[in-house]
């Protein structure tokens, strides 16, 4: 065993500190490689979407595709086993695979149907548990048949709490207030929980990042705008009498080649918990994809944080990926967790490189399991806020099963002006540094806020879709001093409101709509002769601005909606599969079956295949809904 130390120069408190590194002599150079693929069938011949396949033992894994097919790329040269697996049949292993270099081998797995799994999934509510050390988060436990996916029997997984936003009368609120959110991490925890046999924790299920996985096709912006806006309404699916309003943002895109010089600091987590296979193993691979894509005028230095935090890899050009790509292989995982101890300094390394030009920022990769030194949310979202005035911002990437601070990593990758994603396989990590390199680095506007005011001659009563824990108040839209979301090159943003049209019934609303026992409220002479029902405003920063930009749209709706269409169909199925795996209480007739039919109806082009894959996704979850009310003498819903 070897040691490293090497202090952060200029940086005398750091020099004392000390990271232990285990060095193995085939790590320090660049294993040959070759690939494994094949087909996953079942025992009639039929293909199997969505199967999970493993190496055992690593991080590498795919899902398959719509054909049955599977592809596990760049797996080093040796004999390897691989397990295949999908709920409701049985999880079969290959062993002793040769991989040859530069060379594929083809493995074709037959599965057998199985009734057994689907009753051995046990989902524990936080009733059942011990109290966590944040007691008003909501933790899950897996049950046994989820150990083959490589899942441990119990964990710590926390989730904070979203209380669903409830229908508000418009003539009593009749402005609704929200920031945007660009973060996906909800929909691949969700694909990580279904493909393993699981049903997500309703905690865990954040509509709005179920929504913003996607891309929709709004138009670029024009004129000097960094985003579009675009608005249209639709009948609601799951509540026929309501209408459905779409907001949509898409941010102005970026080549890669006029993408800022990056000033990167990767900080992380080393720490004992990231020892499984699908943590630092396969943080070390997403990040090999960054490396790939980093240019000469880039800079990259790693920062790793155990039961110490250290400066293991100084400010690089990104030319010299050998030497960036020599440091991530040597890291491996041990120790405990100074998560705040990592954070300050890898703060302190982007600085000594700042400059306003450049994009600077963290980035985190951990599963967010702090336990040892400055550790308390508290503490930790002031040194970020702090930071994020300084010009540097933080991005989040999730990793892992069993402990995963889902709560906490999110709330510290809204405050650092970043987004939070979790990635689950490789391909997701290919997805966020490869194909969506500049969204995921560049931040192109800051603080957007949407403000909505609703006419109360047209409307009379609204409920946003989602967003819960990124409500704000009426005075907060005008208030420059409020945070609030980013927007990345070329992201989109897409928010939902259900709609209950004056003279349309009150029922399924599920709430008294605030009647006002003192005073009544008097509309302005035109609000009934004209057929606008809303005002959607957007205020913003530049990347570097400190005084937002207000835009400004009013939705006119016809009197004959039609069905929502294209994008807005899919988009709908998404949402209603949000609602359906919370149980909603403003699920209304939304059912899996129901989901399906709109998804499939709306796939699109879908040249990555990412439409495909929700709507294979759904076809787990109908059968564990079904398992779950077969269980309860339930009809499915």
């Amino acid at each position: 065993m070897s040691h490293i130390v090497r202090p952060l120069p200029g940086r005398g408190r750091w020099a004392t500190l000390a990271v232990a590194l285990v060095l193995s002599t085939a790590a320090m150079a660049r294993l040959p490689v070759g690939h494994i693929e094949g087909t996953i069938r079942d025992t009639a011949g039929a293909p199997i979407a969505n199967a999970q396949v493993i190496v055992v033992g690593t991080a590498y894994q795919a899902l398959s595709d719509s054909a049955g097919r599977y592809r596990l790329a760049d797996i080093p040269v040796g004999r390897h086993t691989i397990r295949a697996a999908f709920i409701g049949y049985k999880s079969t292993q290959v062993t002793e695979v040769l991989v040859r270099e530069n060379l594929t081998t083809t493995v074709d797995i037959l599965l057998e149907v199985t009734a057994v799994e689907l009753q051995e999934i046990t989902v524990v509510t936080q009733d059942a548990l011990p109290l966590s050390p944040r007691a008003e988060a909501s933790s899950v436990t897996t049950g046994p048949s989820s150990a083959e996916f490589g899942v441990p029997a119990w964990n710590t997984e926390n989730y904070a709490p979203i209380e669903e936003s409830r229908f508000l009368a418009a003539a009593a609120n009749p402005r609704s207030t929200f920031s945007i959110d660009v973060d996906a991490a909800s929909y691949t925890n969700v694909r990580r929980f279904l493909t393993s046999g699981q049903r997500p924790p309703p905690d865990a299920v954040r509509i709005e990042e179920l929504l913003n996985y996607f891309r929709y096709d709004y138009p670029e912006p024009r004129g000097k705008a960094p985003f579009s806006v675009t608005t249209d309404v639709a009948v609601t699916p799951w509540a026929p009498e309501h209408r459905l309003l779409r907001i949509g943002i898409k941010g102005r895109a970026l080549e890669t080649r006029k993408v800022p010089p990056s000033n990167l600091v990767f900080l992380l987590d080393v720490s004992g918990s990231m020892a499984e296979p699908d943590k630092l193993p396969l943080v070390k691979q997403g990040f090999r994809l960054l490396v790939q894509e980093l240019r000469a005028e880039d800079q990259v230095a790693i920062v790793v944080y155990a039961g110490a935090a250290g400066l293991v890899l100084p400010p690089t050009p990104g030319s010299d990926k050998a030497t960036i790509l020599a440091a991530l292989d040597r890291l491996e995982a041990g120790g405990s967790t100074a998560g705040g101890a990592g954070l300050r300094l890898a703060y302190d390394v982007v600085r000594g490189s700042y400059r306003p030009d450049r994009n600077n920022r963290v980035i985190l990769a951990t599963d967010g399991d702090f336990n040892v030194g400055e550790s308390s949310d508290a503490a930790m979202v002031r040194l970020i806020e702090e930071r994020r005035d300084q010009g540097v911002f933080l991005t989040v990437l999730g990793f892992g099963t069993g402990n995963l601070k889902d709560s906490r990593m999110e709330q510290i990758a809204d405050k650092g002006n970043g987004h939070y994603a979790y990635v689950d396989n490789l391909s997701e990590a290919r997805r966020m540094f490869v194909r969506e390199f500049a969204g995921t680095l560049v931040t192109i506007a800051k603080d957007v806020k949407i403000q909505v005011e609703f006419n109360p001659a047209k409307v009379a009563a609204y409920r946003l879709v989602g967003y819960e824990n990124r409500a704000l108040r009426t005075e907060d839209f005008a208030d420059d001093r409020k945070d609030a979301g980013e927007l990345g090159a070329g992201h989109t943003v897409t928010a939902l409101y259900e709609i209950v049209p004056v003279g349309t019934s009150m029922a399924g609303t599920g709430h008294d709509l605030d009647s006002l026992r003192y005073q009544t409220v008097s509309l302005r002479s035109g609000a009934t002769r004209t057929d606008e029902w809303l005002t959607v405003q957007l205020r913003y920063k530049e990347p570097a601005g400190t005084m937002s930009r207000l835009l400004s749209h009013a939705v006119r709706v016809r009197e004959q909606i039609a069905e929502p269409e294209g994008d807005f169909r899919f988009a709908t199925a998404v949402a209603g599969f949000g609602l359906v795996l919370r149980n909603s209480s403003y699920r209304g007739t939304a059912t899996l079956d129901q989901v399906l039919a709109l998804a499939r109806g709306a796939e699109g082009a879908d040249p990555d295949g990412e439409r495909a894959e929700f709507v294979r996704l759904v076809e787990p979850a109908r059968l564990l809904h079904l398992a779950e009310a077969g269980e309860r003498g339930e009809p499915d819903r």
